[in-house]
């Protein structure tokens, strides 16, 4: 029989925490919402506190993006504002933010606390490392007085643990091929797993332009408030300005986000959609909204960094993040060299991801990353081959090794792209 940790022997640092609770259970990933719903209710919330506004974000790619928005947004309006995201590219408080503030490693430790109390009054329920981090990110916002909650998926979507909490709104951002061993490999299951954060009656926001039936639905089917983008709301504008439309709502004249990319307007339309839907509780006027997206910030997601050889930082780790990724370069100009720094997990598809960015990159430096999920180096030089890919390619030992190498061979005209995983731009930004 599992037992928990004595109360004397637990973990007195974060760092011990997530050792502690990333070892807790028999499966890294094990979807379904039964025990994190038994903690959930054996965790009581502090006396008097009152429920936010909570908004839930899905999606294949664009999700991260969203909340920032939301978010910026949110802040400039004047509401305190809570934020739960994954994973994290430096610290795991990156994770848990509090009027645009990651919270304190200390504050953390005791939401972690408070979860393992009520875990073991719950039956020494086993949790996952997801599981356990997200209840605490929970108990965190429970602690302190706010108007909304943003909450992003971690994986799918209907038996994600976020999805133990019941938003006043949901939103799906795209809906493409990733988790396939979890989701499944077309678009109509992995559709289906997203859109089981929909609730019936509320506003079920989709900015994917062409959304799975099966999403569609199963929104019909609970009666959900479906929205689409191009059918309840969207956006047009030209190279200086942008505007949205929505259910009798209409912005227009406003900068483009701060947020780099062909596909931000869509992820602006998105949560610009959501705030909408919520505005007889959150609203929210013109301002706010140019502010936000003016000021919106978000490391890694086509991130271009100061200075020469151009060095860009993106998270793509799927075909479709990858082809957004492509068209993000082609659009930056003419770059006689563009330089690959390439890392990524072996249960990705690198092959298709190689191939959308066969086309950019003129040199490969590619690298293992840590842990049995890594692919190696041999692996990724195999499917930039099989993708038909036809420029050089170097191994190194880590991400940093493999930046450092392409620095050096860059000249201050070329550029330089690190992408693939979190954790290889995480392992390269400290030799930024």
């Amino acid at each position: 029989m599992r037992e928990g940790i004595p109360a004397q022997a637990e973990p007195q640092t974060l760092d011990g925490w997530l050792d502690y609770i990333s070892a807790l259970h028999h499966r890294p990933m094990d979807l379904g919402l039964e025990r994190i719903n038994k903690v959930r209710d054996a965790l009581v919330a502090p006396a008097g506190a009152e429920r936010p506004v909570v908004i839930t974000v899905a999606g294949t790619n664009g999700k991260g993006s969203t909340c920032a928005m939301l978010e910026a947004i949110l802040l400039a309006s004047g509401y305190r504002v809570g934020l739960y995201t994954s994973p994290h590219l430096l610290r795991y408080t990156e994770r848990v933010r509090v009027q645009g503030q990651e919270i304190s490693p200390a504050t953390l430790v005791s939401a972690l606390q408070q979860v393992e109390l009520a875990r073991r009054q719950a039956g020494d329920i086993s949790l996952t490392y997801f599981e356990f981090g997200t209840l605490a990110a929970w108990r965190v916002f429970s602690e302190i007085e706010l108007d909304v909650v943003i909450l992003e998926v971690g994986l799918g979507g209907r038996l994600d643990a976020v999805n133990a909490f019941e938003p006043d709104c949901a939103v799906v951002t795209s809906v493409d091929i990733d988790h396939v061993e979890f989701l499944g490999n077309t678009r109509e299951s992995i559709g289906f797993e997203k859109a089981g954060i929909f609730r019936a009656g509320k506003p079920a926001i989709v900015a994917d332009p062409v959304p799975p039936q099966s999403l569609k639905d199963f929104a019909a089917s609970i009666n959900a408030d479906l929205q689409l983008i191009g059918r309840d709301f969207g956006y047009q504008g030209d190279r200086q300005q942008w505007g949205y439309w929505g259910r009798g709502a209409k912005r227009a004249g406003m900068a483009f986000p701060a947020l780099r990319g062909a596909n931000q307007l869509l992820n602006a339309s998105a949560a610009l959609a959501a705030l909408d839907s919520l505005r007889e509780r959150l609203p929210v006027d013109m301002g706010a909204v140019r502010v936000g997206l003016a000021t919106v910030s978000l490391p890694a997601r086509f991130q271009v960094m100061p200075g020469k050889p151009a060095v860009i930082l993106d998270v793509a780790h799927n075909p479709h993040a990858a082809a957004v990724l492509s068209e993000n370069l082609s659009n930056m100009g003419f770059f006689p060299e563009t330089y690959a720094v390439l890392g990524m997990l072996a249960d990705k598809d690198i092959e298709g991801v190689c191939r959308r960015l066969k086309d950019r990159v003129t040199v490969w430096h590619v690298a293992p990353l840590p842990g049995p999920r890594g692919a190696t180096a041999e692996a990724i030089q195999e499917a930039i081959f099989r993708s038909g890919a036809s420029g050089a390619v170097r191994k190194h030992e880590s991400p940093r090794a493999a930046y450092l190498a392409a620095r050096q061979s860059a000249d201050e005209n070329d550029r330089i792209v690190v992408f693939g995983s979190f954790l290889t731009v995480a392992d390269v930004m400290p030799a930024l």
